[in-house]
């Protein structure tokens, strides 16, 4: 089984473009055999530094899912009304038009490829209920405009984000997880529902509301993906509960980990083993580094940390 990784969440491209840099970490990437393919940013155009760069560095025998985070934050920050799910009918407007530009860029990775190489486009289910209204209604009707364009076989998927809980700062405070099941279910379960780690980990302020979250979605029959990506309740450079995509515990002493993490092999195992890892469109983790400063070798030991705890998860 190969898996998916967030690289641009650990790209040592932390301020200036370096393209040499960012080539040599592709390069990097490129040189692992369990790698199938990216989970690859989308904030409104096919790459945010360089296209051209972009497709003269993609292994061709790479698989894309696309997530729609960057863009969505950055368009929240400017207009708190943005989202798909978004009771305001400007606001829905404007992220209905960011997802057709999403859709255009799905179209161009594949022409470049001469093949259906996007697997999943990730969605989310903004905005910030504690900012803006929003309601399964409206998911609804973005869900049934968006499902009549020709994603040229991608799945569309809801990456469910932490849902707003009264008395809590959200992260995202974007839909409850039962409200993205239901508005799925009105379209006849032709979306599917990935859970990141982190984010689910944020909402419910534990491991074990992760997994509660991946069985719902396994339950009702949506889960398509899941990516490992950290979080914890423990100061550390990461912050409490902040969606900055804590790397895992280290399994030895010598190990690239976050001591800090809630997120370890053992919690790792019974998200996996609940979602059934041969059954998911894509399996994958997604790593922020801290110090930003940090040098590429170091990165990608943390990187290597993570899918060796995934990988001898799947193979046990």
């Amino acid at each position: 089984m190969k898996y998916f990784m967030g690289a641009y969440a650990s790209s040592p491209n932390v301020g200036d473009w370096d393209a040499a840099l960012e080539t040599r970490y592709y390069d990097t990437i490129k040189s692992l055999d369990y790698i199938g393919g990216l989970e690859h940013p989308f904030a409104g155009t096919l790459h945010n530094r360089d296209v051209d760069w972009f497709l003269g560095n993609i292994d061709p025998s790479w698989d894309f899912v696309f997530t729609t985070i960057p863009g969505v934050m950055g368009a929240i920050g400017k207009n708190p009304n943005f989202g798909i799910a978004s009771d305001d009918d400007a606001g829905r407007a404007e992220a209905i038009a960011f997802m057709k530009k999403a859709c255009d860029a799905v179209a161009k990775l594949n022409a470049h490829t001469g093949r259906q190489a996007v697997r999943a486009i990730q969605m989310h289910t903004s905005p910030n209920k504690a900012k803006a209204g929003s309601s399964k209604a409206s998911l609804e009707a973005s869900l049934s405009e968006m499902l009549s364009w020709d994603w040229q076989g991608a799945k569309l998927v809801i990456e469910h984000c932490d849902a707003f809980v009264e008395g809590q700062e959200p992260g995202k405070g974007f839909l409850s997880l039962d409200d993205e099941i239901a508005a799925i279910a009105a379209t006849g379960n032709k979306v599917g529902i990935t859970i990141n780690w982190g984010r689910s980990a944020i909402e419910t302020r534990s491991a074990d509301g992760v997994l509660a979250h991946i069985k719902a979605a396994k339950d009702a029959g949506v889960l398509s993906g899941l990516m490992f990506s950290g979080a914890s309740g423990n100061e550390s450079e990461y912050g409490v509960w902040r969606d900055s995509h804590m790397p895992p515990v280290a399994q030895s002493a010598d190990g690239a980990g976050e001591p800090a993490s809630l997120m370890n092999a053992a919690n790792m195992q019974a998200c996996i083993e609940a979602a059934d890892a041969d059954s998911l469109l894509y399996l994958g983790a997604k790593l922020g580094i801290r110090p930003r400063t940090a040098p590429l070798e170091e990165r990608m030991a943390y990187n290597y940390e993570v899918f060796s705890i995934i990988d001898g998860i799947v193979k046990a």
